[in-house]
This record gives structure tokens, sequence and C-alpha cells, in this order.
């Protein structure tokens, strides 16, 4: 007998038809943009002083639903291109058969992915005439579409730089805003939103590097959410 795979995106489309065979009268579908600061979290060894050199800035953009169960409570997804990154350096001394060799470098990375937010948002009554504030918490889940190391998309070999990184990520998401009604369906929001990377992103390069495989590289970023809800 065939075993059914259930993957992130099958559940996803399963909670989908599920909400909207439930609750059809109460999904509000719109579009969203996000302006971001970015940066790429490092994990190593202090003796290879790899790290975060600053922040970037990225973009997001797509649709996004929300599926309330209650007059205060909504599961929300969506679509969303998204641009994350940061620049990183190492330097450190290499010992191999007694000799000594300096290893450096420093990238400026780039990657846009496609994502797929799971959330619970939450709204207050009222606080205002026409106005609620909403607080945001769940997971993404993301696929890398490009990559660019230098504003460059493939190496010295021809190679891109997409073979650098992992396809999948997994991120959490932190948010809260608020959402003004303007009409009998139209409402406008916007909120600040905080998303974590929790997967390692490098796909082996930099580990390979150091030769040490528990190098790791994470995304970060601070977005201003703003968008508009038919």
């Amino acid at each position: 007998m065939k075993m059914i795979r259930f993957t992130p995106l099958v559940l996803v489309l399963a909670a989908l038809l599920f909400f909207s065979q439930e609750a059809s009268a109460q999904i509000e579908i719109g579009v969203k943009v996000a302006p971001s600061v970015t940066s790429t979290r490092t994990i190593a060894k202090d003796q290879y002083n790899f790290k975060n050199e600053g922040a970037g800035v990225g973009f997001g953009m797509g649709v996004i639903a929300d599926y309330f169960f209650g007059a205060n409570y909504a599961f929300s997804t969506g679509l969303i291109y998204n641009v994350k990154g940061g620049e990183v350096s190492y330097n450190y001394t290499q010992s191999t058969d007694g000799v000594s060799t300096v290893v450096s470098g420093s990238d400026d990375i780039n990657l846009q992915y496609l994502e797929i937010p799971i959330s619970l948002k939450l709204f207050t009554n009222e606080v205002a005439t026409d106005t609620r504030l909403y607080f945001q918490a769940g997971t993404s889940l993301n696929t890398l579409l490009a990559a660019k190391v230098n504003d460059k998309k493939v190496d010295a070999e021809g190679d891109r730089f997409t073979k650098r990184f992992n396809t999948f990520e997994i991120g959490a998401v932190l948010g809260a805003g608020a959402e003004w009604q303007l009409g009998e369906s139209t409402k406008i929001f916007g909120g600040l939103s905080y998303h974590r990377g929790l997967t390692d992103v490098d796909d082996d390069y930099y580990a390979g590097i150091f030769n040490d495989n528990k190098v790791e590289l994470k995304n970060s970023s601070f977005a201003l959410d703003f968008g508009i809800k038919f």
C-alpha cells in the first residue's frame, strides 16, 4: 500500500481548504509590501573570526489571507517573495603538516525566497473608531529562488551561487501592528515583524572552508509591513 507524504505544502493546502469550507464568509485576502533590515547570523568557533559585518536592506511583497475562526482570531498565511542576507567575513590561521596558512574572506550575501507564512493572528476589539490592534506569531516555510554573492550570480568557475545554500529554510515570525477599516470590506494595516531563521542556510560551503560541520549561517530581519485587504 502506498504511503501518503504529508509535506509542508500539502499541510498548508489542507489547512486552507479546511478553513475555506468552515469559514468562507470570514476570509480576508490582500496584498502587502515589507521593506526590511536584514542580517546573517554566524555560528562558529571564535578562532575562525567568522562574523556578521553589518545589516543589509531587503524587500518583501506578495499576497496574504486571513481565515477567521472567531471575531478576534485568524489563521494567517500567504505567498511572499522576500530578499534576505548580509555581509560576513572570516580570518583565521590554518595549520597543515606544520605549515601555517592565513585563510580570510568577505562575502556580501543576497538570498531570494518564496515564503509561505503560517501564523496565528490575535486581534483586539476596537481601540478607536474602526481601529484594531493585532499580534502575530508563527512560522514560515521558505524556498530559495536565487542567490547572489558580492552582487554576482555565478562564481569564478561559472557555477550558480545557489549551490552554496540550502534550498529550504524554516523561520519563526513575530509581529504586531494596527488595522483600520476603510469601508464595508476594505482594510489597511501597518506593523512591525521580526523574522528569525531557525535552520542553517549554508550547504556546507563555509563549513568546508573551515573543515568544521558546526559552522552555520542563519537569516534574521526586521520588516515594516504595509498592506490592504479586500
